[in-house]
């Protein structure tokens, strides 16, 4: 069964990005830790990142989040979700990158009458919320949101944009699992209780 995941990297303090949107933080993390259970990753083959990615029928973001990924591509660059629909919530009109395997959708629409769609079009995979806070949050109020997967970073930044923009429904998560890597970032993963 289809489960709907938000999986993503926030810093020791709780932020997915600074307050202009910058993930430098993020992109130029250098750290090490060689402790006993370590993984290689999260990112490269074999990673934590990949094997998630291969569970991945469809993703979802908000217009921020997919803008970020647009300009991260510049001019030539492949789109990183070939093959997989990729739905984007905004009330504006934004490009689409072209190319083999792209399907970008860009829809004006809740996540409650919006979520069977989803899910129906991941198949028997599971939905990606690739981001933001704010999306992440609306999946939650609606009791659509099954699952937290997130990256800490041994960073701290002080403010930006949080993980979520509101406090989660239903009482606290049920952690379970973690992977250590080699940088040192920690992966929780957590169930929502509803």
């Amino acid at each position: 069964m289809s489960r709907t995941q938000y999986y993503c990297a926030a810093s020791l303090d709780g932020y997915i990005a600074e307050t202009d949107d910058s993930l430098d933080w993020l992109l130029h993390y250098e750290g090490r830790f060689e402790g006993e259970g370590v993984e290689p990753g999260p990112l490269g083959e074999g990673g934590a990142y990949e094997r998630f990615y291969d569970g991945v029928g469809a993703l979802v973001s908000g217009s921020t989040t997919y803008e970020f990924v647009v300009d991260q591509l510049g001019d030539g660059g492949v789109w990183p979700y070939r093959g997989k629909p990729y739905w984007v919530l905004s009330s504006r009109d934004l490009p689409v990158p072209d190319g083999e395997g792209v399907d970008v959708r860009v829809v004006d629409a809740e996540v409650t009458n919006l979520h069977d769609q989803l899910v129906a079009t991941a198949g028997e995979r599971n939905l990606w919320i690739v981001g933001g806070g704010n999306v992440a949050s609306q999946f939650a109020d609606a009791g659509l949101l099954d699952e937290l997967l997130v990256t800490v970073v041994p960073v701290v930044l002080g403010a930006g944009k949080p993980l979520f923009d509101a406090r989660l429904p239903g009482g606290p998560m049920r952690l379970t699992g973690t992977s250590v890597f080699e940088t040192g970032m920690v992966e929780l993963r957590y169930d929502i209780r509803r």
